[in-house]
């Protein structure tokens, strides 16, 4: 059964996405709460994995990984070795920073990070060597309009 969130705990969420290094004074005076209950809340959500991990969101282009590439793939094989083994291959490449099972005529999409266009050649490369793909598309971002790792909170409840 899922968690059931009241608006303090979307409050304390929202807070967290924005700044997972504010102290829990300052979450709690977001949320309206004292300290403590906010603590205990936020413990809560940590155990029922809302709050799955806290990190740090980097910049790309200070890392020299500016270049989007978003990949689309086809492949001819379905079945379940093959994907277990496909899957484990892709995800292990750096560079692949999103990976998606599609619905479609898409069988895979990912997002890449790189430098350039050289070093996406070396990804495609990566990615052709796996094995027994129907078609690789590679469309570069030309401008990031919006990004956020920040998940809506108003349908949790």
């Amino acid at each position: 059964m899922a968690l059931q969130l009241d608006s303090i705990d979307r409050a304390i969420l929202a807070a967290l996405q924005e700044d997972a290094t504010l102290s829990i004074a300052a979450v709690a005076d977001r949320a309206g709460l004292s300290p403590s209950p906010c603590w205990r809340r936020i413990r809560r959500l940590e155990e029922a994995k809302v709050i799955q991990r806290r990190v740090a969101l980097l910049d790309a282009a200070m890392l020299r990984v500016g270049v989007t590439v978003f990949v689309s793939i086809r492949t001819s094989r379905h079945n379940a070795d093959w994907a277990a083994a496909f899957c484990r291959q892709v995800a292990a490449i750096p560079e692949v920073v999103e990976f998606h099972r599609m619905s479609g005529t898409v069988d895979y999409l990912l997002r890449v990070v790189v430098p350039d266009i050289a070093a996406y050649d070396g990804v495609y490369k990566q990615l052709i060597a796996i094995g027994d793909l129907l078609d690789v598309s590679s469309s570069f971002s030309m401008e990031r309009i919006k990004y956020t790792t920040a998940l809506p909170t108003h349908y949790a409840g």
